[in-house]
């Protein structure tokens, strides 16, 4: 597969939202997850998360997936290593920043 081209500043300007952030990184951490995973993690709204989930895509930062009736949503294959390299290692240093939302994912019931 080929790699995405993404510019520094195109990424940091799709990171730069507190919601598109945690989404990215809770997909790093967790792997594929739907809509309404993401509405009980991150306690928004499911218009309001499927309009950043908008916004990723045109950003090619995420990719879509029909399971059924719901739509997973999970990081791009094709990114490039340094954009999962930044992913990860402001991941694996910033736990606080992603707490809740991750305590608020375990504790989430599956879609109905």
């Amino acid at each position: 597969m080929n790699q995405i081209d993404i510019s520094p500043l195109a990424l940091f300007k799709c990171l730069a939202q507190d919601t598109r952030l945690k989404t990215l990184l809770l997909l790093s951490e967790k792997g594929p997850l739907c809509v309404c995973d993401l509405t009980e993690s991150l306690k928004l709204s499911q218009p309001k998360i499927s309009r950043h989930l908008a916004d990723l895509r045109a950003c090619q930062l995420v990719t879509d997936e029909r399971r059924g009736k719901w739509v997973y949503y999970h990081l791009n294959p094709a990114l490039p290593h340094w954009v999962t390299s930044v992913l990860n290692t402001t991941l694996n240093n910033n736990s606080e920043y992603l707490g809740e939302a991750l305590s608020q994912l375990c504790c989430a019931t599956t879609c109905d």
